[in-house]
């Protein structure tokens, strides 16, 4: 979920929290099931988390507009984005595109149809969580948008045709007709633009439909990467031995996820664990850090492929916090060791 309301500060968005001696925080509203229910056609009868787990982030349904009908420029002609911009680079088929977080930081989805797959293209600025799924579902395409609503910190996406609720880290239904389902994830990975430019510059790269709607190119979360937790919405365990807002790159499995601190795999460069090969290059801003995206520290650039096939790997690369919520019993790899994971006291 992203930019929970509307506030004016420094000439751009911010989330809509209280602003108190110059810092962010907020009340967070629970969300209440009878209140749900005059608004939704979602069947809460099928519910698969708490309750009290699902917070109001600010804005109402769809107040965060996804984005139904793309627009694109190729990657050679467009001038939009600078060299350092991160970009999701996405491959379906024969068909490569890109989206630029500095749009999907004010739409959070995009729905697309990628070498005649549809699929969502979604980002969560809280979580840092870029991943796109398969919008074919029981044999149907399903379109989606923004509840308004946070689990963990997480967006809570809605598809239009049963208005079931899904949690956007994991692709499950937690609400609707399809609770307890699960969408299938594409493999992506977050690139520089002038990187895929280089390697795709016939590709088409998502662009504002509209250029004045939002101040694209701006980040309405300035230094949410150096705080020491993450925003007050959050109101789960934080982890102990690890910075709650260190980046983690997470891969999940069937048979058991793996996770490293980014820090270790950029000290490192190129790992294999389990019979999967990481590696991080430099040369890519944060989304998350200085007012304008392409000023922001280098956060650099994630791979995860099967050393053999070289098939690449559904992967995230997300915050301590946000790995910690959605697998406690995931031990993260880190430069002192294996670490498990346990909550503050």
């Amino acid at each position: 979920m992203g930019i929970v309301g509307m506030a004016c500060r420094k000439a751009i968005l911010v989330p809509a929290m209280l602003v108190v001696a110059g810092t962010l925080a907020m009340a967070p509203a629970w969300a209440d099931v009878a209140r749900w229910k005059q608004s939704w056609k979602t069947d809460f009868s099928r519910l698969t988390v708490p309750v009290s787990e699902i917070v109001a982030g600010g804005p109402p349904r769809d107040g965060i507009p996804p984005i139904d009908k793309p627009r694109f420029e190729t990657a050679a002609q467009t001038k939009r984005y600078a060299g350092r911009e991160p970009v999701i680079e996405l491959t379906v088929g024969s068909e490569t595109r890109g989206y630029p977080l500095s749009v999907l930081t004010w739409h959070e989805i995009v729905n697309d149809v990628v070498g005649d797959r549809p699929v969502a293209v979604t980002y969560c600025p809280l979580c840092n969580a870029s991943i796109v799924f398969d919008s074919s579902f029981k044999a149907q395409v399903l379109t989606f948008g923004t509840t308004g609503l946070l689990r963990n910190s997480d967006l809570i996406m809605y598809d239009r045709q049963s208005e079931s609720w899904w949690q956007q880290f994991t692709g499950e239904a937690i609400a609707g007709q399809f609770a307890g389902e699960t969408l299938t994830m594409i493999p992506s990975r977050v690139i520089s633009f002038a990187e895929f430019r280089d390697k795709h510059p016939r590709a088409d790269v998502l662009v504002p439909t509209n250029p004045g709607l939002r101040p694209y190119g701006k980040n309405p979360y300035v230094a949410y990467d150096t705080r020491a937790e993450p925003y007050a919405l959050f109101e789960g365990r934080l982890p102990d031995g690890i910075e709650p807002m260190a980046r983690v790159v997470l891969v999940p499995r069937k048979e058991g996820a793996v996770a490293v601190s980014l820090s270790y795999l950029r000290q490192r460069k190129t790992m294999t664990i389990d019979g999967i090969e990481l590696s991080w290059t430099d040369g890519v801003a944060s989304a998350l850090d200085k007012e304008r995206i392409a000023d922001s520290r280098d956060t650099g650039s994630v791979s995860v492929v099967d050393p053999t096939s070289r098939r690449a790997l559904m992967h995230h690369v997300t915050f301590a916090f946000v790995a910690y919520a959605f697998h406690p019993d995931v031990p993260i790899m880190t430069e002192a060791g294996l670490l498990t994971l346990r909550p503050r006291t």
